[in-house]
């Protein structure tokens, strides 16, 4: 099933888009609910808070006096952490077992303010960011939830800013105006990327750009920004069934200022390529939406070592495409595709040189197969000058990235 991470600033109007979800048929998992059931009378979470942050807290019939807390953990950072600290493992339990119980096909949404904070989101296949001016979400706060407009600002405050949840987001949707224009914007998103993608995951449908029609795109700035996203998802799904893996953004998308197609290309480095036909890791891979396609298992580089062995899956993603490339840590096919790419990023030159025989293949080639086809002769002469700048520059391949934060 279809696994998004719902999130949004406090007061940003994260609970309207989580409505129409659920009535477009999503089974919503609402992490604030959660958090108050933890809380109530009897549960030891509420008995730890208690502990921690002073009995005075707790009304006479047992229950939690949530403004007063709110008071104590909100204008504190140090108080907001062990709060968290507290509260965050019975939350994140009772989520589990919450969205273990969704059926498998429905999509299931994860409605969590703290998404982004707590790195929660590379856990979903899509992230998906409400948003609103700040000055709308402080009225909000102070109208609807009568808070003084100084805390309002300081709960704003503590939470992630609009640099971060950018990174983060894979949709965007604006609750800063009308109400119609929003349940609008889910309804298209629902319509062109969720029910699309959550069918495409429950039989394997791999995505696939056109065949015809523009080959080529101008450098697009969010390129680096998306890729990073699907290399954390990975990397999240992958470390703990293949300890040692690395993942990397490669290709022309990999490369400021190139065109390229509007496909990411990722690699994927194991220590050992057998590893890559294990149950656990094509389950792995599957699960975060990239089916193994058959067929591509190796590469051609034109060099002394013409037959390099890898293992190729798809994003089934219809609103991104991506390829992943699976190689062994360390192998000719592995350095190769990030030397490749370092060198088109330090060498204006050859950068350029590059991008206009990629411009001249794209103008006349009648397919994107026949324009990576038509690629192939230039990457004989391509590899020996790689070979040649690495040994020029003294290049060692580069620390594993480490992806959004």
């Amino acid at each position: 099933m279809l696994r998004v991470g719902l999130t949004g600033g406090i007061g940003a109007g994260k609970s309207t888009v989580a409505r129409r979800l659920e009535e477009l048929g999503a089974v919503v998992t609402d992490a604030d609910a959660v958090a108050r059931e933890v809380m109530e009378p009897g549960e030891p979470t509420l008995a730890a808070v208690a502990e921690r942050f002073g009995a005075h807290l707790l009304r006479a019939d047992g229950t939690l006096d949530r403004a007063a807390l709110a008071a104590v953990v909100f204008p504190d950072p140090a108080a907001l952490a062990d709060l968290d600290a507290i509260t965050g493992p019975a939350i994140a339990q009772r989520v589990a077992a919450r969205r273990a119980q969704v059926p498998a096909d429905r999509v299931s949404v994860f409605d969590m303010p703290l998404l982004v904070e707590r790195r929660l989101w590379v856990h979903e296949h899509l992230t998906l960011v409400v948003d609103a001016p700040v000055g709308t979400r402080v009225r909000r706060l102070v109208e609807q939830r009568g808070l003084d407009e100084g805390d309002a600002r300081h709960r704003i405050a503590a939470q992630a800013d609009d640099r971060q949840r950018r990174a983060a987001a894979d949709l965007w949707v604006d609750n800063g105006g009308d109400p119609d224009a929003t349940r609008e914007q889910v309804d298209a998103l629902w319509r062109d990327r969720l029910a699309p993608y959550d069918d495409a995951l429950r039989t394997g449908r791999r995505s696939r750009r056109p065949e015809h029609g523009p080959i080529l795109h101008e450098p697009d700035p969010t390129w680096p920004a998306q890729a990073a996203r699907l290399v954390a998802r990975l990397h999240d799904a992958l470390d703990p069934v293949v300890p040692g893996v690395r993942v990397d953004h490669i290709g022309s998308t990999s490369v400021p200022g190139l065109p390229a197609k509007d496909v990411l290309d990722l690699q994927v480095g194991v220590p050992d390529l057998a590893l890559a036909d294990t149950p656990v890791f094509r389950g792995a891979m599957d699960g975060r939406g990239f089916v193994r396609s058959e067929g591509n298992e190796v590469d051609h580089p034109h060099g002394p070592d013409p037959w390099w062995e890898k293992r190729f899956h798809g994003s089934v993603d219809p609103g991104r495409s991506a390829n992943v490339h699976v190689r062994a840590v360390g192998s000719p096919g592995w350095t190769f595709a990030l030397a490749f790419r370092d060198r088109l990023r330090a060498d204006d030159a050859w950068r350029a040189e590059y991008a206009a025989v990629k411009a001249r293949l794209a103008r006349e080639a009648t397919s994107t197969t026949a324009y990576v086809d038509a690629k192939e002769p230039w990457f004989e002469p391509a590899w020996h000058a790689v070979q040649d700048w690495v040994v020029a520059t003294g290049w060692r391949p580069p620390p594993e990235p480490t992806g959004l934060t």
